[in-house]
């Protein structure tokens, strides 16, 4: 009885292998190939021109509330309690506001990113599928989650080509 369940485990395990080693991977690194693409340079320098007044309002702010805030640490000895308290409460209202700008700036940059990244998925599925039927491939994984693969299996390069095409 052991002998019959042994030859028949190990039958199977016979029959699996040549089914495992018949599986064709690829490695893609998906970020790298997405924002080293034309298109990703594109909308990077667009997205520049479009928040370089936003950025330059924040950077002002933050200058004026460090500014107040040497004032106030070099020369509040020398202040009455009401020019010290009016200058810190400048200083308060300046880093509110720079914080404000801030978070307005850092969401409206973060949406279109994420617009961005919505209307590249079509075109990122299509080049990886063409991958794998090129490569004749059951498989293509982020390189997020591999541990390691032979560089041959890496197959960023070619998705960046197809994404620039």
């Amino acid at each position: 009885m052991f002998r019959t369940r042994l030859m028949i485990g190990l039958l199977a395990l016979m029959m699996s292998l040549p089914a495992l080693s018949e599986t064709r991977i690829g490695v893609v690194d998906l970020r790298q190939a997405l924002f080293s693409s034309n298109d990703a340079k594109a909308f990077s320098d667009q997205l520049k021109k479009d928040f370089s007044g936003d950025e330059a309002k924040v950077r002002s702010a933050q200058d004026e509330a460090r500014k107040l805030k040497e004032r106030l640490e070099k020369d509040s000895a020398m202040m009455n309690d009401t020019e010290r308290s009016k200058l810190a409460s400048e200083f308060q209202d300046k880093v509110k506001e720079f914080n404000r700008l801030k978070q307005r700036l850092d969401a409206s940059v973060s949406s279109r990113k994420q617009d961005f990244l919505e209307k590249a998925r079509p075109a990122v599925d299509q080049a990886v599928k063409e991958l794998l039927d090129k490569h004749n491939l059951d498989l293509i994984l982020p390189s997020e989650a591999v541990v390691y693969a032979k560089p041959d299996m890496d197959l960023t390069p070619e998705l960046l080509d197809k994404l620039n095409k």
